[in-house]
């Protein structure tokens, strides 16, 4: 059976945006090669979100710049590498037919602006504006425990485009709900939740902290029952779609996720153990598991466990 059967549908609707599944790659993970978004897509992806895009070429830190610190979960200190807005556009005029958002990620309101300039005549599904890493200073949790920088930062890029924008926010010294309120008040359509959490990890025989940035970012299973809970108490107070992120490993934690208020959701860290194949695997248990239910859609779950 098709696994977008009309009698089991996985799509979904958040926003203005149509997905063929609820699966969504992670910025971060495998988004910066149209080639690579093309393989993701042909292995059923629902739509891919890219690296963080910044107005100028970042080189990021030195290695190491990401490990495993067991059970699933890695820590993770990049730097937001990437090729910058103009070199990026053009890789991204090669796209057709792939569902792409874009992350942005800047540390002013003028380098979104000039971002979202070039990039909104490509074919893009919208942005993401990442304003959440937590190891990356002035582009990171410095600007989205600013509500006032939030603010400004969204109503920029909300000013320079109609496609839908989400917010992606991390878990740092403002209430994820408050901050969540101020994006989408700023003009935000969707939240994404949530970002790596702010960590690190030291050596005790070199008696050195591991990453080069000495500070990371954790993701992987350990961050799965925040980002549950955020996605919960978002989708609980505030009328607007969200997506959810953080821990993903299987079809389980997308339902769990979706029970609790999640449209869609991205996976990431698992690739580096299980490559892109995941999502076509997910999507077939996906399948199942909405036939099993005698669901329509898998949308009838989307936050279910508000109910109790």
């Amino acid at each position: 059976m098709d696994i977008n059967d009309k009698n089991y549908n996985l799509s979904v609707e958040i926003d203005k945006i149509h997905l063929r599944n609820p699966t969504m790659l992670a910025s971060g993970i495998l988004g910066i090669s149209q080639s690579i978004f093309e393989r993701l897509y042909k292995e059923n992806v629902g739509a891919v979100v890219t690296k963080s895009i910044s107005v100028n070429p970042m080189k990021g830190y030195p290695n190491p710049t990401v490990i495993s610190i067991g059970g699933g979960s890695y820590l993770n200190a990049v730097g937001l590498s990437n090729p910058g807005v103009d070199a990026f556009s053009k890789e991204l005029s090669k796209n057709k037919k792939i569902p792409i958002m874009i992350s942005l990620v800047g540390s002013s309101e003028k380098e979104f602006s000039r971002m979202v300039k070039v990039f909104d005549s490509l074919s893009i599904l919208g942005y993401e504006i990442n304003l959440s890493c937590p190891h990356v200073s002035k582009m990171g949790m410095e600007v989205g425990d600013d509500p006032e920088a939030v603010n400004k930062i969204v109503k920029t890029v909300r000013m320079n485009t109609t496609k839908p924008i989400s917010v992606k926010v991390g878990v740092g010294s403002i209430d994820v709900v408050e901050l969540a309120r101020v994006a989408i008040d700023a003009g935000a359509n969707i939240i994404t939740a949530i970002n790596t959490l702010r960590a690190m990890t030291i050596d005790i025989e070199t008696m050195m902290p591991i990453l080069s940035n000495r500070v990371g970012g954790l993701s992987g299973t350990a961050i799965k029952p925040i980002g549950v809970r955020c996605v919960y108490e978002i989708s609980k107070n505030i009328k607007a779609p969200v997506i959810g992120c953080g821990g993903v490993s299987s079809w389980q934690d997308i339902i769990e996720y979706m029970m609790a208020g999640a449209s869609a959701v991205q996976i990431g860290s698992v690739l580096g153990s299980n490559g892109p194949k995941i999502f076509n695997r997910i999507t077939k248990d996906l399948k199942n598991y909405v036939e099993k239910k005698g669901m329509k859609n898998i949308s009838e779950i989307v936050g279910i466990a508000h109910k109790y």
